[in-house]
């Protein structure tokens, strides 16, 4: 994957710039040696590498304020970074940028349980948020599989989801209000403690942005009510194309699961091997959670197990108790982890209706015969949001480039069936290369006057999002 070269004379002033940041951070908010900023060559899309010229941990806005007002002047690129846990290199640095990093901020600001938000500092992660409620009974709806370490920062840049998207939506229909720096320094507020903001809908800007527009240093997170009971169905199919059929039904019939999870053959022997949560020896199953009072979750269930039947599952099998719902829930919440015990892989996010569902699992499986790569299926069946997994071999020569190669055909697919590139992983410098194949070249000149706007010198998340020529044009012109 092509990154742009470094601006040497930005790095030529590397010494001037840690002066200058000394005296807004602390000496241990600074790293510069070239051994320590290797922690931050990569994100969770770790084929990819290079060590930024620094990298600095703010612990308020008004730092994080003194950090960008400082690189604007000298010419800095600026990474903002999260927990590190993009799947697409969302926070991949280039050799000459500053990486600011918010994990050290991570407190929660307020509390409104009348009104129904809580408002954190961006650097929590996404599970502590519903750790901070839950005594009151309260939750945090958006639940990436990355839930335990990655931050809201991240959350909020790339819309992330999660398994329960299908009933709460995902990180848009959860953000209330954000705090973000300019990369001139400006501290801006938009949205707040209630539903609509009048005006513009600049919230809706900046979730999904992918730090293109600035820094987020605080969020406002709507918080609800947990449910009173929940229960989760494991079904068990003979094909792949059986499964997602059944999730089309599911979905045609009215019925509204909290959440639709799919796993094929390849994952599920990984996660029986990896965490043993006791799944049938099936080619797919699906794992369908519904919840609400007890007498909505046996209507529930009995409409979700007659649409099943109809489909010769090879096994059906309802939680009776907590410990049964864990182990269901089990193999599904350790895939990826299971699947990295293989081999390497790329994890892919495309998106497509969940009619297509059968067709487009059908012609993944063809691809990955014609390309001679394995390839496990996990996703978010309810929303059609795909996470096929591409396994490859990093110590083999090629593999990656026929890895990405099957990728960006899926990625394709998606698109022709009336999808998109990303439902919650973002572009990153993963599918920058095919905004094209999505968007004609009018629609990026919009997306990226938008940008012009918010960073007009283009130093915000350099190589991302948009095609790398175009980028570099557009910088260039800047300068």
């Amino acid at each position: 994957m092509e990154m742009p070269a470094p601006n040497l004379n930005v790095v030529s002033m590397k010494a001037e710039l840690i002066q200058r940041l000394s005296r807004v951070l602390n000496e241990d908010a600074i790293i510069h040696d070239e051994a320590e900023t290797r922690a931050y060559e990569c994100d969770a899309l770790s084929a990819y590498r290079c060590p930024p010229l620094l990298a600095v941990l703010p612990s308020t806005t008004e730092q994080v304020s003194d950090v960008l007002r400082i690189c604007n002047e000298f010419g800095v690129p600026v990474v903002p970074r999260g927990a590190g846990t993009s799947l697409a290199g969302g926070s991949l640095p280039t050799a000459d940028c500053v990486i600011v990093g918010v994990a050290r901020m991570n407190e929660v600001l307020e509390t409104d349980y009348d009104n129904r938000f809580v408002r954190v500092q961006s650097g929590r992660t996404n599970l502590s948020v519903t750790g901070a409620v839950e005594e009151r009974d309260f939750f945090y709806a958006p639940d990436p599989s990355s839930q335990l370490a990655c931050a809201i920062a991240g959350n909020i840049a790339m819309n992330s989801g999660g398994a329960h998207c299908l009933k709460y939506g995902v990180t848009t229909n959860n953000l209330l209000g954000v705090t973000m720096v300019m990369m001139d320094g400006e501290i801006v507020e938009i949205g707040g403690a209630h539903l609509d903001a009048s005006g513009l809908d600049l919230l809706g800007i900046v979730c999904g942005s992918e730090g293109q527009l600035g820094v987020v240093t605080e969020a406002t997170l709507r918080i609800l009510r947990k449910p009173e009971g929940a229960r989760p169905v494991l079904v068990g199919f003979d094909s792949n194309e059986v499964a997602g059929q059944c999730v089309s039904d599911i979905i045609k019939a009215g019925v509204l699961p909290v959440a639709i999870e799919f796993m094929d053959r390849p994952c599920i022997r990984a996660t029986e091997a990896f965490a043993k949560p006791g799944y049938p020896d099936c080619e797919a199953l699906l794992i369908i959670e519904v919840e609400g009072a007890e007498e909505e979750i046996v209507e529930q269930v009995a409409l979700i197990k007659g649409i099943a039947q109809q489909h010769n599952p090879v096994e059906l099998r309802e939680a009776k108790d907590a410990d049964q719902a864990a182990r269901i829930w089990l193999g599904r919440k350790s895939a990826f982890g299971a699947m990295g015990q293989i081999n390497d892989y790329m994890c892919l996010d495309g998106t497509i209706p969940v009619s297509q569902l059968p067709y487009v699992l059908r012609r993944i499986s063809e691809m990955t015969e014609e390309y001679g790569l394995a390839v496990g299926n996990v996703f978010h069946a309810g929303d059609g949001n795909m996470h096929p997994l591409i396994l490859y071999n990093a110590n083999t020569p090629g593999d990656l480039e026929k890895c990405e190669a099957l990728g960006a055909d899926i990625l394709r697919l998606c698109v022709e069936v009336g999808g998109c590139l990303t439902g919650e992983h973002g572009v990153g410098i993963e599918k920058r290369e095919l905004m094209l194949d999505q968007f004609d070249p009018i629609d990026l000149e919009v997306q990226m006057a938008v940008k012009d706007v918010f960073d007009p010198q283009w130093l915000l998340n350099p190589a991302k999002v948009f095609p790398l020529s175009a980028s570099a044009a557009r910088r260039m012109a800047a300068e």
